[in-house]
Order: C-alpha cells, then sequence, then structure tokens
C-alpha cells in the first residue's frame, strides 16, 4: 500500500505541474522548456529556507513561489518578444542556465551532494508524515493549480489569452498588449510550478539537480501534449498516462532491465502517435501541429 500511496503522490505533484504549464502552452501557445527550472527553483528556495533558516513549510512554500514568480519576467520579458522556435531556445537555454547553478553554486545548493534532511511538513499543527497525509496536501495544491488555472482560462483575461494563441496580430490589432498577458501568464506559471517543487522537496526530503533536468521538462510538456492542451482535464490525463502507466509495466513481469528499456519506448512511441495522428491529444482543444 506504501507503493501505490507513493505513486499517488507522485501523480498529485505532476498533475500540479502539467496543469501549471498547460497555462501557457495550451492556453497562450507558448511551448516552454523551462518549467523543470522553476520547479527546481521551489524546490531549493524552500528547502533551504527550511533547513538553514528554520521556516515554515508555509513560508518556504511562499518564498519559493514569490522567488519563481521574479525569475519568470528574467526570461519572459526579453524571450517573448520573439516567436516560436525562437522561443523555445530561450526558454531552453534558461533551462541549461538554472541547472548549472543547480549542480555548481555548491556554496548554496551543495551541488551534486543535494540537499538532505529536509524536514516534512507542519501546517498549523498537523504533522503530515504519512503518505495519506501527503496524498491529502498534494491533492489541495493539484486542486488550487486546476482552480486557478480555470479561472483564468474562463476570465476575459484568459480568452484574450486564447485570442493570442490562434492570431497574436490580430489581438495585438484588438489593443490588446499581448506581451503583458504573455508575461503574466507565464508568470502565474512558473510560481504554481515552484509550487509542486516545494512539496516535492518536503516529500522525497532530499533534492539534487537530477530532479530538474531538461528532460523533466520535455516529460511534463509531453503529458500536456498526450492528454490534450487547452482542455480542463487533457492535462490531469496526460500526467496519470504518463506516471500510472509505465509503473504499470513493474507487474508485467519483465526484469527491470527491460521493464526500463520498455518504459522509454511507450513513452516515446505515445509521442510520436500522438504528433503524427492526433496532435490534439487525447481530450485536447488545441493542437501543436496546427
Amino acid at each position: 500500500m506504501e507503493y501505490f500511496g507513493h505513486i499517488l503522490v507522485i501523480l498529485a505533484v505532476y498533475v500540479t505541474l502539467v496543469v501549471s504549464i498547460d497555462l501557457i502552452a495550451g492556453h497562450s501557445g507558448l511551448i516552454s522548456v523551462a518549467h523543470a527550472a522553476f520547479y527546481g527553483i521551489g524546490a531549493y528556495t524552500s528547502a533551504l529556507f527550511a533547513t538553514v533558516l528554520g521556516a515554515s513549510f508555509l513560508v518556504g512554500v511562499s518564498a519559493g513561489m514569490a522567488v519563481a514568480f521574479l525569475f519568470s519576467f528574467i526570461i519572459s520579458l526579453p524571450s517573448l518578444r520573439v516567436h516560436d522556435d525562437y522561443f523555445v531556445i530561450a526558454t531552453f537555454g534558461f533551462q541549461m542556465i538554472l541547472f548549472s547553478v543547480f549542480n555548481n553554486w555548491t556554496n548554496m545548493t551543495r551541488g551534486p551532494l543535494g540537499i538532505p534532511g529536509i524536514p516534512q511538513p507542519v501546517i498549523f499543527g498537523w504533522h503530515v508524515t504519512t503518505h495519506l497525509d501527503f496524498l491529502i496536501l498534494a491533492a489541495l495544491f493539484a486542486a488550487f493549480a486546476f482552480f486557478v488555472v480555470n479561472r483564468i482560462s474562463a476570465s476575459p483575461f484568459g480568452r484574450v489569452l486564447h485570442a493570442i494563441r490562434e492570431d497574436e496580430v490580430m489581438a495585438g490589432s484588438l489593443a490588446k498588449n499581448t506581451l503583458r498577458y504573455k508575461v503574466t501568464a507565464f508568470a502565474v506559471s512558473a510560481a504554481l510550478a515552484a509550487m509542486a517543487g516545494s512539496l516535492y522537496a518536503h516529500y522525497i526530503t532530499y533534492i539534487d539537480p537530477t530532479s530538474f533536468t531538461v528532460n523533466e521538462s520535455i516529460l511534463v510538456l509531453s503529458m500536456v501534449i498526450i492528454g490534450g492542451a487547452g482542455s480542463k482535464w487533457g492535462p490531469v490525463i496526460g500526467a496519470v498516462v504518463l506516471v500510472v502507466l509505465p509503473e504499470a509495466l513493474r507487474f508485467v513481469g519483465f526484469p527491470s532491465s527491460v521493464a526500463a528499456n520498455m518504459r522509454q519506448i511507450i513513452y516515446g512511441a505515445l509521442l510520436v502517435i500522438m504528433m503524427m495522428y492526433r496532435p490534439r491529444g487525447l481530450v485536447g482543444n488545441y493542437g501543436f501541429g496546427r
């Protein structure tokens, strides 16, 4: 039961991440491969606040979201002036820079050694220690991200994002400051990703740079593509598919070395099939192949 509890907690963390990136990838049409960087900012900030300053969990989460929110402007203000592939390259560069910082700023992040001994959360006297406790907390975080993104997408602000996604020139011709809308959406997305990173750090109680690589960014983006971008439940379904399906192979009976390769093959095959035959994903409203 502990194994299944662990999988469900990790799934809830990924749901938070995927819902956050769908705000920019699905609703705004911006493909970013820097989401693991914001995920890592939240994790490292919260971990350092807890281990060095002795701050509470909620303070660490708030600090991580604030730092990610500020860092998002550093990348978005110059990068969002360019479009399409150029924006992807800019976010890729930011991802690589942040990974290098995590890996080499040993005085702060301990580099490859990582940060151990991150305390488990205590929230208003509630000691979050068991898998059930963490599952409840992770589900609350995922529900909060889901609520925020869906409220934004259904608002007049969200309708402008949809207009930018379909035709940015047209949106600009209607006197909409498209850069301001994109920067704001990017900042909210980054803050929600940092929230997931903070929870991950306090759940695992140890973090190192290998959890926040560009491969992690691509995995999260792939969940959006497979589930369906721009829809209410698409990102959630994508997270379930790419988290639960590989774990299910553990029970098929393959040796561990074969199962690991099979997970990569299935992961790659799903991406190819979706991009070729259903670019809108399983239940998506927006296709990346337009």
